[in-house]
């Protein structure tokens, strides 16, 4: 069976992270993503470490099922590549500050009079529109002025930023679940359009509990370390050799974390945590109470105990040890692929499991430029005229670059 997105054809116009993780996921959907890279730097993430024989492992985790044409957009004739490209794309995505693909040409209203049906996602820092519409932004800034950055870490710490890039993975997810809405309205009606969203917008947007107690009751959200904001015991507790993480917020749960887990059956009739909210005001005591519990244990006693009491909880892992859990390796989310530079490589498997064919990885990241003779020629350019782009350095392919070849 054909995977949902075969046959649409994607122009991936993105640089570094959110935009890119969008484009992947369409890869993984089916779709045929060209990436659009300059030369010859390429996308800004190919310059991260590490480096195998030259190619960034970081940048080709994040860009399987693409394909690379490396061309000058300022030139006029790699700027109408873009724009014959665009004619038979259905989506085109990308994350340039705005205003940037106006002056180049490729903006909507550009790629739209080619091609009315095209879905073009922009994303950006802050949007297309308002007062800091014309500033650029990373990640790092909008998890500052989500508020994000405030409530994360611990009471009376330093804000603290999200361990991975949370804003611009939101923003690539956001723009995907657009862009896929889109599609589906324009296989009812025929018709394209333009959507957008923001590094801050799509961070806020996952604020729910936070943005509910502020409106309805004036709360301010602020750093609480790992503890949850609306239930107790919800948290990491130190154990005897690390700590284990605990979720037994329900009347029930906490039952059977006090007899079952902790043996400690007067905590249940104790006035400090025999309700939810009794719990959540006295959450420091509460929290004194069970680790001098679990702090005689070593963290894999308690996981043993609160798998057989049915409470939610589990070790806290370092990152080495989350790759190697064999819950992680069952459900295949570290997959081993080649790749034509790296060579044997390991990538990140696909979170979506599913009964019919949904997603696939199906081709290694490429190299700069691995495919700009590929797509040209598929376009109907003749051999003579992409050995003449070559040359007059409109299209480039690194590995050309390094053969000291100019054409074909």
């Amino acid at each position: 069976m054909p995977l949902p997105l075969e046959g649409v054809k994607v122009l991936d116009l993105t640089n570094v992270m959110a935009g890119p993780y969008c484009a992947m996921v369409l890869g993984d959907l089916g779709a045929e993503v060209i990436k659009i890279e300059s030369f010859p730097e390429g996308d800004n993430s190919r310059r991260f470490e590490p480096q195998i024989n030259g190619e960034s492992y970081c940048f080709a985790v994040l860009n399987r099922n693409k394909k690379s044409l490396a061309l000058d957009l300022k030139s006029p004739r790699g700027k109408e590549i873009v724009m014959k490209l665009a004619e038979k794309a259905d989506i085109a995505i990308e994350n340039f500050r705005p205003g940037v693909v106006r002056k180049l040409g490729i903006d909507y209203d550009s790629l739209k009079a080619r091609n009315p049906a095209i879905i073009y996602a922009s994303m950006s820092g802050f949007g297309q529109t308002g007062p800091y519409g014309r500033k650029g932004g990373y990640d790092i800034i909008a998890q500052g002025m989500s508020g994000i950055m405030t409530m994360t870490g611990y009471p009376g710490g330093r804000p603290a930023k999200v361990g991975i890039a949370m804003n611009d993975i939101a923003s690539g997810v956001t723009a995907l679940y657009g862009i896929l809405g889109a599609y589906i309205g324009r296989l009812r009606n025929g018709t394209g359009q333009y959507l957008e969203t923001s590094l801050l917008e799509a961070g806020l947007a996952w604020s729910i509990w936070e943005f509910g107690a502020f409106f309805g009751g004036g709360e301010i959200p602020a750093a609480t370390g790992t503890r949850h904001r609306r239930s107790a015991p919800y948290q990491a507790y130190r154990s005897q050799d690390g700590y284990v993480t605990v979720g037994a917020g329900s009347d029930k749960l906490w039952n059977n974390f006090c007899v079952m887990v902790c043996g400690k059956p007067e905590w249940l009739t104790d006035p400090r945590f025999a309700t939810l909210p009794a719990r959540l005001k006295n959450i420091d005591e509460l929290e004194r109470e069970i680790e001098e519990v679990l702090g005689r244990q070593p963290t894999a006693h308690w996981v043993e105990k609160l798998d057989a009491a049915g409470v939610p909880g589990g070790p806290v892992y370092g990152y080495e040890q989350t790759l190697n859990d064999p819950q992680i390796k069952a459900r295949r989310m570290v997959v081993d692929i080649d790749h034509p530079k790296i060579g044997p490589m390991k990538t990140l498997g696909l979170p979506i499991k599913s009964t019919g064919d949904l997603t696939a990885i199906r081709a290694p990241a490429p190299w700069l430029g691995q495919h700009s003779e590929e797509v040209l020629r598929a376009m109907g350019y003749a051999a003579s005229d992409v050995a003449a782009l070559f040359e007059d350095r409109v299209i480039f392919d690194s590995d050309r670059q390094v053969a000291g070849r100019s054409s074909p």
